[in-house]
């Protein structure tokens, strides 16, 4: 089938028809012919998600710098697309050549959220592959895949040949020139599988064998394979001031949702908030310096004319020298006419100096993330902020003209009460007051936006033996916050839907049992599960009934700390020995410092040190 005959004849039928072309600013179309290993960048989602991801950007550079190898991007088509797309029997094709999935060497899922995984097995199945990878024999494409989710792969374990753990910049490179030796050689798949497997990061399922007892329990990871390690340990990127980071973006030819240059500069996060699967699988913390970090912004914006330039890390306001990167920055956006964007910065005297000198007059919502509403909650959470610390930052945000606020909390976490709840309340209230209060008894138009997320216990997280609450609890806590909500004049309140959820914390701490669950699902029509207008919790019901697997004992179950893990054997630095230390000081509401003050022996320096010892 020739694809862009097919293609053309199609777009004329669907929404935004630019997510299917390519062709974008500064995107790269290498000869098939002369490339020795072709690898499509997969993104279970829409093309305007995907583009808005970093991690693309810099993967595809890496990759695409280097010869006799190529990166093309493929996304998840909007429904409207899949129909046409099916009825006219055209699978699912790379942006670049247009290479239907199937003919390429290896196709690369990022996991970046649980409930994209049914959108993995549509796109296998849009691009009609077999979904298992015991039913892919020589002539298939390998299947891998990457991202934070990656930490916890054994629900996609039936699905996946190999995974990459942790940072790709090195890992990806080293396994495509691996890839294109071997076929050279012209050996067969599982020999490259062993081959891989001997890489540090790369762990392969199918050399793997769980085993369990009469009750259920996951009693052992049985190694079936000599070439598999004991245990694999995540890649480290070390050098931040490596060429890896992209000066020339792609720009897409419609908008995204994070339609603007950015540029990272540091990873990895010291804080310890006990919830944060991020805080804890991307230490340590490495910065990138000014220098790099101006000539990146320079570059890009000279390059893309982007009209926002935005700084990305876990918290910006950590980086040792956030002032005078801030100023400069701001020289920098000034003279291109572009607007800085600074996200993550703590509500302090210097970040309120830098907004008000960004946005004058023209303020825009200000965002803080108390996370719970009791002090004893946020100490059982690690959350270093305290309600003076809110109370003082949303005095200086009035009194500077801003007029609306959004409150990020967390509900369900462990230990929590209703008097935990009544804090959340409390804390819109007061800020309401304050508004008051600085307005001569008058609120004007001064508004607070309330917004609350359901907790899920996340693997490698001090929490990831904690039961989550069920979707009655959930949802008789929207019930409670709304109605104590309502009662206070000017505040609005949203939440989360508790079966999402759910579900997102069964994938989360699942094992390799929930791929018959996940491959039931696709078959009934679930995909796009992260999207509320796709999702549909009857299906997924169905396909856990249909399966006779009970998903609650993944969610709702705490787990025993000396219990085995699905993820156990994947070493992602900070030690289960650490994580069940803040386990217990979590139940306690015991807080342990910021490991910028001093170290507190999570385990981290074991790892990186093997990694960074070439460039500290």
């Amino acid at each position: 089938m020739n694809v862009n005959e097919t293609l053309n004849s199609l777009l004329l039928r669907v929404e935004k028809p630019a997510r299917y072309i390519g062709g974008e600013l500064y995107s790269v179309v290498k000869d098939p012919k002369t490339t020795a290993t072709r690898f499509a960048f997969a993104f279970p989602d829409m093309y305007e998600i995907g583009m808005s991801y970093l991690g693309l950007q810099i993967l595809y550079h890496v990759v695409n710098r280097e010869e006799g190898m190529a990166c093309e991007r493929v996304f998840a088509p909007a429904p409207d697309m899949e129909q046409e797309m099916r009825k006219a029997g055209l699978p699912l094709y790379t942006l670049e050549n247009k290479t239907p999935l199937r003919e390429m060497d290896i196709i690369g899922f990022t996991l970046q959220y649980e409930m994209s995984y049914s959108n993995i097995l549509n796109m296998l199945s849009l691009s009609q592959i077999p979904l298992r990878v015991k039913e892919r024999g020589e002539e298939w494409p390998l299947i891998a895949a990457g991202g934070p989710c990656a930490c916890n792969p054994e629900p996609l374990a039936d699905f996946i040949d190999l995974f990459l753990l942790g940072d790709g910049e090195e890992s990806l490179p080293q396994l495509l020139k691996l890839h294109g030796q071997w076929k050279r050689e012209g050996g067969m798949k599982k020999e490259f599988l062993e081959r891989a497997a001997k890489m540090p990061g790369v762990y392969v399922p199918s050399f793997y064998q769980p085993v369990y007892d009469e009750a259920g329990a996951l009693t052992e990871m049985k190694k079936i394979n000599s070439a598999a390690p004991e245990r694999i340990e995540k890649r480290i990127t070390a050098d931040m001031d490596s060429d890896v980071f992209p000066q020339k973006s792609i720009v897409p030819l419609i908008s995204v949702v994070h339609d603007r240059a950015v540029v990272e500069i540091f990873r990895g996060c010291s804080r310890g908030c006990r919830f944060c699967q991020a805080g804890m699988i991307y230490r340590p913390v490495r910065e990138r310096s000014q220098e790099r970090i101006f000539e990146i912004a320079q570059s890009q914006l000279c390059a893309t004319g982007y009209e926002e330039m935005s700084i990305l890390s876990l918290s910006s306001s950590d980086y040792s020298g956030i002032e005078p990167l801030v100023s400069r920055l701001m020289c920098l956006c000034r003279e291109r006419d572009a607007s800085l964007s600074l996200p993550s910065l703590r509500l302090d005297s210097f970040s309120f100096r830098v907004m008000e000198e960004i946005q004058g007059y023209k303020k825009t919502g200000l965002t803080v993330a108390p996370e719970a509403g009791t002090q004893r909650l946020r100490d059982v959470i690690n959350k270093n902020i305290t309600d003076n610390d809110i109370y003082s930052a949303m005095e200086q945000a009035i009194s500077l003209g801003w007029t609306s606020v959004k409150l990020y909390f967390m509900i369900g976490l462990p230990t929590e009460t209703y008097e935990d709840l009544d804090g959340i309340a409390e804390i819109a209230a007061n800020i309401v007051e304050l508004a008051k209060k600085a307005n001569g008894g008058k609120q004007g138009r001064f508004h607070v936006t309330v917004s609350v997320s359901n907790f899920v216990p996340k693997p490698h997280t001090p929490f990831q033996w904690c039961a989550q609450n069920t979707r009655e609890e959930f949802e008789d806590k929207h019930r409670y916050l709304k109605e104590k909500l309502r009662k206070v004049k000017g505040v609005s309140f949203h939440y989360h839907a508790a079966d999402t959820s759910h579900l997102e914390a069964v994938f989360a701490r699942g094992d390799r049992r929930l791929g018959e669950v996940l491959a039931r699902a696709c078959e009934l029509g679930c995909h796009f599960d992260g999207w509320h207008e796709h999702f549909r919790a009857s299906l997924w019901e169905e396909a856990f009934s249909k399966t006779g697997i009970d998903g609650d004992a993944y969610a709702l179950q705490a787990r025993d700390e000396e219990s085995i893990l699905p993820w156990d054997m994947l070493d992602y630095g900070v030690t289960k020995q650490y994580l069940q230390s803040e386990w217990r000081k979590a139940q306690a509401a015991c807080v342990t410092d910021d490991c910028r003050h001093g170290c507190t022996g999570c385990g981290i320096k074991r790892l990186a040190a093997c990694e960074m010892e070439g460039s500290l």
